[in-house]
């Protein structure tokens, strides 16, 4: 097993301080600290002697002290076995399956009371291969039955794999799949699959048409560079379309088909919409979202007061991208609000660990709800020994900003506050420049989190610029220091503090004023063994005159997902602590800035798990 050292090269350097490798006093310690370093000059010698003769009489055994201990809000020395850890990595209220793979959601659909998740799925091992449609229904979308796999590889089309693709529900009742077929030369067909039993709640059983594949690859498309059928809607014109991701050269596009009966599509000579040096598009997904209200719209609202967004996703980055813009049906082309901010180099759906997403229009409640995939950043030979690999987000709903009009909010269902138990509220926490508070909540493994932050506006307004280059990405991390940042919240913290995650808001200002926030998750202490992704993750947050900065996130045991300023920018990560488990787990605030005091509110929850379980047949 790997095993990586402590990131203490950090604490070297100048214009980093060694954050939560110790807690800054207490406010009454640090009035006194100028006399207390004067008694400490005094004593230092004899202290020096005392202790030698200690360690002699002691023969060195169990004696050696941190003198930094008795600031920890305890210290943890329990070890736990590989096996302890692999056994809590699991998650308690993220969907996955009892074992094995899973990757990208497809076809969700809400039918006869039940909300349908289709996800690529290796029924055989914990690894990529083999891959079919797994299929799992829900009252909720947080409590699960898991079904009989719905497609598995068996023809010459989809030999190598049933891969992704999407439902459609017609006004008749009538359902279809409509999937990539990765055939036996490894070229991706286009393929259509109906359940046996339309009146069945639960679509158990499905059969693939007998003319497969329903369309081959089109000239100047790479035989494996042509997947992900979307689901048909109807245009103002009466037209049935679908569109499909793909490339020509180094170009991303999406492709537009019309179809009369939903069986046979001619593809149209221009595609919906392009990007240079944007690569392959996959897993595209397209809707509308209003400009009057937080109402999710059916695929088919077309009219005044609507934007559509093109979501992509390109495995080769393993990103999904999003751009709001205008879509005209007369001519199926989407044109981009800002093309500063188009398909494939503006804005990410999230920051992290989070691909090939696939939304659902939710007639019973309006909405539309997203899922992606959520892998693993440890190594293969963990997911064998977990017996599972990969999780999904919670169900994160759909809207459009409208404060901005430039972004959309990304946010967990409402169904998932249901879990939530055992509240506690902390208000107006004062946190002066590199303090930590611990927060002593009891279980600290699945939380809800929900966390306001107000700086010092003097603080604030007095700075005249502030490391205007910072970005989370290329920082250190945590760590590093500014005026007016980095502080927020710190998640799976061993009593040591030898492993933690921090996520945390930094604002960085220019010399003319302007302000920029950073909204960043810190992966690079957040495991001492085996996982190798050592990160920091994030983007900017636009935060309006009349905000204050606000997080949420959501924990639970090997993921966390942070929600910044209502959902504008969202961050998923995987972590795999080997101290900071079970009890040892702690919750913490801090303020690492070096100018600015920040007052923080939370409200945090233990959260319950959810019902994950074979359907009882």
């Amino acid at each position: 097993m790997k095993t990586t050292e402590p990131f203490t090269d950090l604490e070297n350097e100048p214009n980093y301080t060694p954050l939560l490798n110790h807690l800054a006093p207490p406010p009454t310690a640090a009035r006194k600290r100028l006399v207390i370093r004067v008694l400490s000059c005094i004593t230092l010698v004899s202290l020096f002697f005392v202790l030698a003769f200690a360690l002699i009489i002691l023969n060195q055994k169990n004696y050696t002290r941190n003198t930094t201990d008795s600031a920890l809000p305890e210290k943890s020395f329990r070890q736990f076995s590989q096996s302890d850890r692999l056994t809590w990595e699991r998650t308690a209220f993220h969907f996955q399956p009892a074992k094995n793979f899973i990757y990208d959601p497809n076809g969700q659909l809400f039918h006869m009371g039940w909300y349908h998740l289709f996800y690529q799925y290796n029924p055989y091992a914990p690894v990529w291969g083999n891959m079919s449609w797994g299929h799992a229904v829900s009252k909720d979308l947080v409590n699960w039955f898991e079904l009989p796999v719905a497609m598995v590889p068996t023809e010459w089309y989809d030999i190598e794999g049933v891969l992704s693709g999407s439902i459609t529900v017609l006004p008749n009742g009538q359902i279809f799949a409509l999937y990539t077929g990765n055939a036996n030369d490894f070229s991706q067909l286009q393929c259509k699959a109906v359940p046996v039993n339309f009146s069945d709640p639960l679509l158990v059983k499905w059969v693939k048409y007998d003319s497969n594949p329903i369309l081959y690859t089109p000239l100047g498309i790479g035989l494996k560079d042509y997947r992900d059928p979307s689901t048909v809607w109807t245009g103002p014109d009466g037209k049935h379309r679908m569109i499909m991701g793909t490339k020509r050269g180094n170009t991303g596009l999406v492709l537009v088909y019309h179809t009369t009966d939903y069986t046979n599509y001619v593809m149209l000579d221009e595609p919906l919409h392009s990007v240079p040096n944007t690569d392959m598009w996959e897993c595209v997904d397209f809707y509308p979202v209003s400009l009057t209200n937080d109402s999710a719209l059916d695929m088919a609202a077309y009219g005044s007061g609507i934007k559509h967004v093109i979501k992509e996703s390109w495995e080769g980055h393993g990103m999904d991208w999003y751009s709001i813009g205008t879509y005209d049906a007369n001519t199926d082309k989407w044109t981009p609000d800002n093309p500063d901010l188009d398909v494939g180099i503006g804005l990410r759906c999230d920051y992290g660990r989070f691909f090939a997403s696939k939304s659902l229009y939710d007639p019973l409640k309006k909405r539309r709800i997203t899922w992606g995939y959520v892998g693993e950043s440890d190594s293969a030979d963990q997911d064998l020994s977990r017996g599972w690999a990969t999780v999904y987000n919670v169900g994160r709903t759909i809207v459009l900003d409208r404060k901005t009009g430039t972004h959309l909010l990304h946010w967990p269902v409402e169904e998932i506050d249901s879990l939530r138990h055992n509240g506690r509220e902390f208000k107006e926490l004062e946190l002066e420049p590199g303090s930590i508070v611990p927060l002593d909540i009891g279980t600290a493994t699945q939380l809800d989190i929900v966390a306001t932050f107000k700086v010092d506006q003097d603080a604030l307004k007095a700075t005249s610029g502030s490391n205007d280059k910072y970005g989370c990405t290329t920082s250190s991390g945590a760590a590093e220091r500014g005026s007016l940042g980095p502080f927020g919240v710190v998640v799976l913290a061993d009593g040591a503090l030898t492993e933690l995650t921090p996520v945390y808001f930094y604002i960085s200002k220019n010399k003319d004023g302007g302000v920029a926030t950073h909204f960043c998750t810190d992966k690079l202490r957040s495991s001492l063994d085996y996982d190798g992704e050592k990160v920091v993750y994030g983007s900017t947050v636009p935060v309006l005159d009349d905000e204050e900065l606000t997080m949420r996130l959501l924990v639970d045991h090997s993921i966390i997902e942070g929600f910044a300023q209502g959902g504008r920018t969202v961050i998923t990560s995987r972590v795999y602590p080997t101290k900071a488990i079970y009890e040892e787990a702690k919750l913490l605030l801090f303020n690492n800035a070096t100018d600015t005091s920040v007052k923080a509110s939370l409200k945090i929850w233990q959260m319950a798990p959810a019902q994950i379980r074979p359907y009882p047949f």
